[in-house]
């Protein structure tokens, strides 16, 4: 980018947003050259942080006028590059805007401003007897505003949905620096537009403000850790669990590497010998939880489990959640770095994915540890390597393009939650067809006209 249109750019921001808003210092701006995808690198030519919808739209008309792309921030824990600044141009922060603006428990809803982080908001619901229910495993720093492009999950989608059913409305800045408020009242006679702003990764919109569903707390639950001497015989007891027509609230899955890594940073208490663990939790009314929690143990003890813990008290279930949504935070102790995929399979092809991951990992000499929200067939296989050693990333990326490609032939997808970013856009043609593509890239020119809205994310070129 000319310097002439960069300098121009900046003065602008700034005096617009105030110089304390803006970043342009070459030292200031490598923070901002990559998210939790940390493969892929670029800087950007401006940071701005606005403080208000109305600032956003000013700082995409700005872009517009200077033919500069932008690119909205949160937290940036994606996993898939979804805040890589391609092209440079302008990182939009959004975490100054968290502000949580109203809780309505009557109607069972909350409005909050895209920079609230998704534990702010639990914690403002905690005594309320409601809770937001994504709760992905970065949910100490990921932002609602972020859940929503990513359309993030967690462990208890299984039993509650992912983000899109909990949106009710959405404030948000279109490409042409244009606000649009949709919702919260469902109006059934329109389209769905929310769904298809939900999961579009900035590449449609900048979301400022979200209308969040309320969901009652669960009056009791059963959670237990059973353990396993195979992946096999885990995976199979998932799918059992589901045949026999029981939704647990979430089932999730460790393999040997990561109980490892767990044990040696935080002491939980696990057997180094499993090859397994099975965090599973059922809740609801108590009346029948007990009855459901006989039947998950006899098909654990089915296949082979060798040991079913129940928590017995409210910090016993904390701790048990704690240790999975730890896994993250442990896996320094295994490698420097990591690339944490992020594909989906029909539960009965479970087993047969995580036998496929093993042997994907042999192939390409890739060390692979396995997280997975095992319930819904979402695998996490994270891929551990170096990166300053070349060789080794170029290893890693075929081995992670692989996963996917075996995901897709199992009749799942390449992403569940993570979202597609600059990291799966090659795997797209593989998954859709052309006509369906063409049709994706012709509603996000109609709101992102110029395409300077996360340029070069989602969607391949034609």
């Amino acid at each position: 980018m000319a310097v002439s249109v960069v300098l121009s750019l900046i003065k602008e921001l700034r005096r617009t947003l105030g110089r304390e808003n803006v970043l342009s210092a070459h030292s200031e701006l490598v923070v901002y050259e990559c998210d939790g995808y940390t493969i892929e690198k670029n800087r950007p030519d401006a940071v701005v942080f606005p403080q208000s919808t109305e600032q956003v739209a000013t700082v995409v008309r700005i872009a517009n006028e200077h033919n500069v792309p932008v690119v909205a921030r949160g937290a940036g824990t994606s996993l898939a590059g979804g805040c890589l600044p391609l092209g440079g141009g302008v990182v939009v922060m959004l975490t100054r805007m968290r502000r949580i603006l109203q809780v309505d428990l009557r109607n069972r809803l909350a409005v909050v401003e895209a920079g609230v982080l998704n534990l702010q908001l639990a914690r403002a619901l905690a005594g309320t007897g409601y809770h937001f229910a994504p709760d992905p495993s970065s949910q100490g720093a990921c932002t609602i505003g972020g859940n929503v492009a990513t359309n993030a999950g967690g462990p208890h989608t299984l039993k509650y949905g992912v983000t899109v059913n909990h949106v009710l409305g959405l404030e948000v800045v279109l490409g042409d620096g244009s606000v649009l408020a949709l919702g919260p009242v469902h109006n059934p006679a329109g389209l769905d537009l929310l769904g298809v702003l939900v999961g579009s990764e900035g590449t449609l919109a900048i979301v400022t403000k979200i209308w969040v569903r309320l969901t009652p707390n669960p009056q009791d639950y059963r959670t237990l850790r059973v353990i396993f001497d195979t992946l096999d015989s885990a995976s199979n007891a998932v799918s059992d669990i589901i045949g026999e027509g029981i939704i647990p609230a979430a089932m999730e899955l460790m393999d040997r590497g990561i109980i490892g890594a767990l044990e040696e940073a935080y002491q939980f208490g696990f057997p180094l010998d499993a090859e397994a663990i099975l965090v599973i939790e059922l809740d609801g009314p108590s009346a029948g939880l007990d009855r459901q929690k006989e039947q998950v143990v006899e098909i654990c003890r089915r296949q082979g489990a060798r040991e079913v813990l129940q928590a017995a008290t409210a910090q016993e279930r904390q701790m048990l959640w704690k240790c999975r949504k730890a896994a993250a935070g442990a896996l320094g102790r295994l490698s420097s770095s990591y690339c944490t995929q992020d594909g989906v399979v029909p539960r009965t092809r479970l087993p047969h994915i995580l036998r496929r991951i093993v042997e994907i990992g042999r192939a390409h000499r890739v060390r692979v540890v396995n997280v997975a929200h095992a319930g819904d067939g979402n695998v996490h296989p994270v891929l551990l390597f170096d990166e300053r050693d070349k060789e080794e990333v170029h290893r890693v990326l075929a081995a992670g393009r692989a996963l996917l490609e075996e995901c897709i032939a199992c009749g799942g997808s390449v992403t569940a939650e993570h979202g597609i970013g600059v990291e799966k856009i090659e795997l797209m043609t593989s998954l859709f067809a052309e006509p369906d593509l063409e049709a994706m890239r012709h509603v996000r020119s109609a709101m992102n006209p110029g395409g300077r809205l996360g340029p070069g994310k989602v969607l391949p070129s034609p």
